[in-house]
């Protein structure tokens, strides 16, 4: 939920404008467990296909493998390794990319008063230049937009920020959650050692993490999780389009829908997803703290209590 949030994050701020993977065994520990996956991948049995072909591809080996060897290398349960897994891919790749996607939008935001200042003299420009040679309104509108554009787009290189590179996090962030959902998928319904492991490695009341959890406590915390962070976002958005509260709209749907969902899949997944979420959502709290603005130099924040602010706000619209 995270990674789409993002992406609509990207998509508004564009419209504003124009209207470790580190290893973790030593390679003897990587070998053994190399060579434990590639023997449950070779009875895997996945169906031919386009699904077939996208779990038997190398991303997803190569997180199987790095989910292997975490547990190994550890030591701990499986349901624990998996939330460690979670917790220090999101923290050294995805969150350091959201920090960087935080500076890229805080360079654009700072731009805007240039744009719209360069904006009015551009008009006034295409204005006076329409009458000189007789271009009709139209003729007019599409140089002020092709000039802008170029205007634009030179601001973008001189501050190094433009809006497509803040959209990077979601390039990443999106496809290593696919591989690792599906490497999960593979380790939990394939017969192998590694599955009878992930049978014995869970907790509480999901004890096999190859079954789906049947008391849905994961699934619906996941929901609940996914459509908090989602109001969390909205809460951001300070008169928001109409367009803006569809896609909001569209979002709390996918995040009931994802209940029935991880309800129907092996407890692995439904776990990672909900670790996934909560990590992220705390990261996105974290990148609110007016300190690691001003370490990432960010523009001054409009709040020193951020957290206090968005609190009062939920409360707001919510229970008054």
């Amino acid at each position: 939920m995270i990674v789409v949030v993002g992406l609509v994050r990207c998509r508004v701020l564009q419209s504003r404008v124009h209207q470790f993977l580190g290893r973790w065994a030593s390679p003897a520990l990587t070998c053994t467990a190399d060579s434990r996956v590639r023997a449950a991948s070779s009875v895997s049995g996945t169906s031919g296909g386009w699904y077939g072909g996208l779990a038997d591809s190398a991303p997803v080996h190569l997180c199987e493998n790095f989910l292997v060897s975490v547990q190994q290398g550890t030591g701990l349960p499986w349901w624990l390794s998996i939330a460690m897994a979670t917790v220090s891919i999101r923290t050294f790749i995805t969150l350091p990319l959201a920090a960087y996607q935080l500076i890229i939008i805080a360079k654009v935001e700072a731009l805007q008063a240039e744009i719209s200042e360069l904006a009015k003299r551009l008009r006034y420009e295409v204005s006076v230049r329409g009458r000189e040679r007789g271009w009709t309104d139209k003729q007019s509108r599409i140089q002020f937009k092709k000039n802008l554009r170029r205007l634009v787009s030179q601001l973008y290189i001189r501050d190094n920020c433009h809006p497509f590179k803040a959209s990077l996090l979601v390039w990443v962030q999106l496809p290593l959650w696919v591989s690792l959902s599906l490497a999960l998928r593979n380790l939990s319904v394939v017969q192998s050692a590694l599955q009878r492991e992930l049978a014995a490695g869970g907790t509480l009341w999901f004890p096999d993490l190859t079954l789906p959890d049947s008391t849905w406590i994961l699934p619906v915390c996941l929901g609940l999780t996914n459509l908090l962070i989602v109001e969390v976002f909205s809460l951001q958005r300070v008169g928001a389009s109409r367009f803006q509260k569809l896609v909001l709209n569209g979002f709390r749907g996918f995040s009931v829908l994802m209940i029935p969902i991880a309800a129907s899949v092996p407890s692995s997944m439904a776990l990672y997803w909900l670790c996934s979420s909560l990590v992220g959502f705390s990261h996105n709290l974290l990148l609110r703290s007016p300190t690691v603005h001003r370490t990432l130099r960010l523009p001054a924040q409009r709040s020193e209590t951020p957290y206090r602010d968005l609190l009062s706000s939920f409360i707001k619209k919510y229970w008054k």
